[in-house]
């Protein structure tokens, strides 16, 4: 695909595996001083759709993406952890692993520490990481450098790396983000960061971690999925996110069911009634109401995914932002501007995609017109004197694994 023809058009590549790889191998020994056990590395991930259902019982169909974070490391005899990170210079963080737990360490120390102590493990190590997922913008790269670390760790542990292994890491570092992170994130990230493949998405059952892969040939279908880093602040850390949290879990208790996914779509209107007399009744209806048509969203998705029928999911992903943007109002006006944009420059669909509040937005393109996109969502924010947005293909790939 062409991405020539607009300055305004910066496309993120992800390097090569192999050369990634050797480089993290060469700052770790710069930093330590001797070679490396192994590198291992795990991949960032985009949404498709389902969004912000993976912590009320829903299903998700995220990918992964070619860009993923390294990290050397090698064992140690002790409990003592030291890891450096190419990303935040004079961030180093040297600790032990009896100091770890709830909000301990801090920062970004807390996704590489917290995995050990998730894991249960009582032997520390020695680390350099080296993200080349992009920051802050709501395409997992948190979860990438946890997935990275277990990864690794269950290697050299010699632990079951096939995919009921991984399930049991991604929920190591689910643990390990929300307590010791402290962001009460659900389990989607980890999971497709640990368990997809190349090619495909993953149908992931929130459940009961249930995984189905899924055919996404978006280059057979002449489409491309286009990913718009707005550069928006971006956390999951923030408030706003517990808050939605919050608003599900206290809806599905009014409402007598374990989860939202418990509601049968035709019984909606029915349970948005019940729900009106509540006290903060009508923003709890619309929570409820973009949980149980976002999960729908998803079967019909990976019923079309199944039939090779991708084009037709266009109108599922539009309409699951305007879900996300009226009645979970997670969006932002750089989001809804890439979004809107996108579409009016002849995109097939676009929504926001990860946890909102800023972070990226997808859009399903004609493959020859990713260029052309790029630059109206460019233009469009100059005309807005926003920070300029950033692009990278979102081409499925495969989940963690071991480089070197």
């Amino acid at each position: 695909m062409s991405t020539t023809g607009s300055p305004a058009a910066a496309f993120l590549q992800a390097p090569a595996r192999a050369a990634a790889a050797e480089a993290v191998a060469d700052a770790y020994l710069a930093t330590y001083g001797e070679t490396p056990e192994g590198v291992w590395s795990a991949p960032g991930r985009v949404n498709l759709v389902g969004e912000h259902v993976d912590y009320t019982g829903g299903l998700c169909l995220p990918l992964a993406l070619p860009h993923r974070t390294f990290v050397a490391l090698s064992p140690r005899h002790d409990d003592v952890v030291r890891v450096r990170s190419a990303q935040e210079a004079g961030a180093d963080w040297e600790g032990s692993l009896a100091d770890v737990g709830p909000g301990s360490p801090a920062g970004w120390a807390a996704y590489v520490a917290g995995v050990p102590w998730a894991m249960g493990s009582a032997h520390g190590f020695d680390a350099v990481v080296d993200g080349h997922v992009p920051l802050g913008a709501g395409l997992s790269s948190s979860a990438a450098l946890e997935c990275a670390v277990a990864i690794a760790l269950a290697d050299l542990a010699e632990l079951p790396t096939d995919d009921a292994g991984r399930a049991e890491l991604a929920g190591a570092c689910v643990q390990a983000e929300n307590v010791v992170a402290g962001a009460n994130t659900g389990g989607m990230d980890q999971a497709a960061s640990l368990r997809c493949r190349e090619g495909g998405a993953i149908l992931l059952d929130t459940r009961d971690d249930a995984v189905v892969h899924l055919p996404l040939d978006l280059a057979g279908a002449g489409l491309a999925l286009l990913v718009v880093d707005t550069r928006a602040v971006h956390s999951h850390s923030g408030g706003e996110y517990g808050a939605r949290r919050a608003d599900v879990e206290r809806a599905a208790r009014v409402l007598g069911v374990p989860d939202l996914r418990a509601l049968d779509p035709a019984d909606l209107d029915e349970a948005l009634q019940r729900l009106a007399g509540e006290s903060g009744g009508e923003v709890l209806q619309r929570r409820v109401r973009h949980a149980v048509t976002e999960i729908e969203r998803v079967a019909r998705t990976a019923d079309l995914l199944r039939a090779g029928r991708v084009r037709e999911v266009a109108p599922l992903l539009d309409a699951s932002h305007e879900s996300l943007r009226h009645d979970y109002e997670v969006s932002c006006r750089e989001l809804d501007l890439a979004v809107d944009t996108a579409r009016a420059a002849g995109a097939l669909a676009a929504r926001m995609t990860g946890g909102g509040f800023g972070g990226s937005a997808v859009a399903l393109v004609e493959r020859a017109a990713v260029g052309e996109v790029a630059a109206a969502v460019g233009a469009a924010f100059a005309r807005e004197r926003l920070r300029a947005p950033r692009f990278l293909a979102a081409q499925p790939s495969a989940g963690a694994g071991r480089d070197a």
